[in-house]
């Protein structure tokens, strides 16, 4: 019973560790669009066409990474739950 619980906060903890470190590096990489043909760099502008689409792909990148904090916390629970019942 002692290796259960070792073993589900273990895990994690290296899972917590894997999604800390990709969510730094991975979090905030998105794609220069600055170098597209139809990029407006005004302030507040519309984008279109292509410039659209890699700004829309910036934000869909960035959110996708922050849903990996969503997934710790549901690791957590199942955590929590499993060495409450072992209780």
């Amino acid at each position: 019973m002692e290796n259960n619980i070792m073993a589900l906060v273990g895990a994690f903890i290296g899972i917590a560790i894997l999604l800390g470190i990709g969510t730094q590096i991975l979090g905030n990489s998105v794609q220069d669009c600055s170098n597209l043909s139809d990029y407006d760099a005004t302030s507040g502008a519309t984008q279109t066409g292509w410039a659209l689409a890699c700004e829309s792909q910036n934000t869909q990148t960035q959110n996708a990474y922050s849903l990996l904090m969503i997934v710790l916390i549901v690791i957590a629970a199942v955590v929590i739950l499993s060495v409450v019942k072992m209780l």
